[in-house]
């Protein structure tokens, strides 16, 4: 199946163009970005095909491991923090195209104190993305080809927003059940299934969101496949 998701990926990130790349041994590349004064970063992740992972944890602004066996694949790591806010992208080269037997993951760990406003914009393959621990403003969901499982579950210190765009494929997010959650989810071609949530006029709400210190406010679209919203 992973194989199968990469395949996909190199006629959806190469279009018509597409360079086939001889793969060899799998490297390894750690990078870390420190801490600063910054007051909130902004943390954009660009993956075009490959393994992603994202949990929190780091006492460094960002760990990260990367492993690929195509060296033109190495990842493009960049850092601002010429004002209070901060700003991180990580990113699949441009242009990176590959043919079979490629092996390409990221495993990311980000702070749990500094507020961050998280973009991620996938490719193909397979996402696991464990924020609960995060100081989380804003999260945005860009799905392409695959499957995203993004857990939620933890003790958030402030409101925030959650917009997840569907694309082809199976997306799980697991949400609190001790916080207010406010969901409005939109279908697609596929499903959307919801648990432990009711519907109240037109929009999915938990037990505890009239009277919660702290909202998680959802906008989940639909793509071609099935998304769960599950609240436990």
């Amino acid at each position: 199946m992973k194989r199968a998701l990469l395949a996909v990926a190199v006629i959806a990130i190469g279009g018509c163009d597409i360079n086939v790349e001889p793969t060899g041994p799998v490297q390894h590349d750690t990078q870390a970005i420190e801490l600063d004064k910054s007051e909130m970063v902004r943390v954009e992740l660009k993956m075009g095909a490959g393994e992603l992972k994202v949990e929190g944890g780091s006492p460094k602004l960002m760990e990260a491991d990367f492993g690929y066996n195509i060296p033109s694949w190495k990842p493009v790591v960049h850092y601002d923090s010429s004002s209070f806010r901060g700003q991180l992208s990580v990113e699949q080269p441009r242009g990176a195209h590959g043919g079979p037997h490629v092996t390409y993951t990221w495993d990311l760990r980000l702070n749990n104190t500094v507020p961050l406003d998280v973009v991620t914009h996938l490719g193909a393959g397979e996402a696991r993305m464990n924020l609960g621990t995060l100081n989380l403003r804003s999260l945005d969901v860009n799905m392409g080809v695959g499957e995203l499982r993004l857990d939620l579950r933890g003790s958030p210190k402030r409101d925030y927003t959650v917009k997840v765009n569907g694309g082809v494929g199976q997306a799980t997010i697991y949400l609190p059940s001790d916080v207010g959650v406010v969901a409005n989810a939109h279908g697609g071609i596929g499903n959307i299934e919801v648990r432990g949530l009711e519907k109240r006029n037109g929009q999915w709400v938990n037990s505890t969101h009239e009277h919660a210190p702290v909202t998680i406010h959802m906008d989940v679209n639909g793509g071609i496949g099935n998304i769960v919203l599950i609240a436990e």
